[in-house]
């Protein structure tokens, strides 16, 4: 079947996804993508959201043999924002008229952190009148402690999956235990069943992944009923396992970009309504990835608000762009972006996911 009949198909099949993850051609790509922006502006609009993001702290207790905050990584200078500095973040995000903000940071499960991100969320309610969203990534936790910041005000929450290959999942973790796939799909579930909007992903462009494991992770998404989607191309941290690992195979910048924007096409022509993030990692492999990522479908984009001082030590990958920049300018140069395509960019709203607000009707 040409692809010009599968992307006029009611409903995609495995392997229709497979024919268009595999596509090369750059007269097919443009296809796919065009399509991709027609789902996007039927279903969600030519809008964009922003959800300011506040890096809140690089410590963690997991040890990802990919990221570059893993608990072994001892050249990273370590940080914890205090509840003041968070707030100047969440202050500037609320005055700025973002409507939304995400907390993110390493992964904690001791009392004193989760106490601490309760009252956080108390005071972005507060502060904000109850008019900011508020997404967490924050890792795995207990469901006493989602449930405690969803009451708190809290209301979608991104766990990325990374890799629905199990055996892609163990490379990029090590194999202590505490670094299950089990225990990340429970998670997903412990969100879903409290009432959170879910976010999750997976990193694209990984040495020995497949088109047909990124297939199966857009599968994952739909069966999981996963309203967000946060995904980006792999970028290595030379100060890692696997960067150290990977840093001669691992695929050309231009294949890990192309494959991102596939990506990201494929989930909105198959799951239309969910919101799709276009990710920093993009723009960190291609100075115009976010805007051909919302060019492919997204509808998120996440300017960062983290103070100054700090962004240099919250490094997942190497060359992270924007770090040297000011709140003022990662605001502005977004703000160009988003308008050089034509897109409008919605201040003052969360920006819920319309996958979400259909499924509670």
């Amino acid at each position: 079947m040409r692809i010009e009949e599968i992307l006029e198909k009611e409903k995609l099949t495995r392997d229709d996804l497979i024919t268009l993850m595999k596509i090369t051609d750059s007269k097919e790509l443009d296809m796919l993508y065009k399509k991709a922006y027609e789902v996007k502006t039927e279903e969600v609009g030519r809008k964009v959201y922003y959800r300011g993001l506040i890096e809140i702290s690089n410590i963690c207790i997991k040890n990802c043999n990919y990221c570059g905050i893993r608990k072994g990584n001892c050249k990273t200078e370590r940080f914890s924002m205090s509840k003041e500095e968070i707030m100047k973040g969440v202050k500037w995000i609320y005055e700025n008229n973002y409507g939304s903000l995400a907390l993110q940071s390493g992964e904690r499960q001791d009392d004193e952190f989760t106490d601490f991100i309760e009252d956080i969320i108390k005071e972005i309610k507060k502060l904000s009148n109850g008019r900011l969203g508020i997404t967490l990534s924050l890792g795995e936790q207990s469901y006493e402690t989602y449930k405690r910041w969803f009451d708190a005000g809290a209301h979608r929450y991104l766990l990325r999956i990374e890799s629905t290959n199990e055996e892609l999942f163990k490379k990029l973790h090590p194999q202590d235990g505490k670094h299950t796939f089990e225990v990340r799909k429970k998670c997903l579930e412990y969100l879903r069943n409290i009432g959170y909007q879910v976010g999750t992903g997976v990193m694209i462009g990984l040495p020995g992944q497949t088109e047909e494991d990124l297939v199966d992770d857009i599968l994952f998404y739909r069966d999981m009923k996963i309203d967000m989607i946060g995904m980006g191309p792999y970028i290595i941290h030379k100060d890692t396992p696997l960067g150290q690992e990977w840093e001669h195979i691992v695929l050309p910048k231009e294949k890990r970009v192309e494959l991102g924007l596939k990506m990201i096409a494929i989930t909105r022509i198959f799951l239309r309504d969910v919101n799709i993030a276009a990710t920093t990692a993009l723009q960190g492999l291609d100075s115009h990835g976010r805007e051909k990522g919302l060019l492919a479908g997204a509808n998120i984009l996440m300017p960062t608000a983290t103070l100054e001082e700090h962004k240099k030590k919250y490094l997942l990958y190497d060359d992270k762009p924007g770090i040297e920049d000011s709140v003022e300018k990662c605001r502005d140069d977004m703000d160009m972006k988003v308008k050089s395509i034509g897109d409008e960019i919605v201040y003052g709203e969360w920006g819920d996911s319309l996958h979400f607000k259909r499924k509670k009707k």
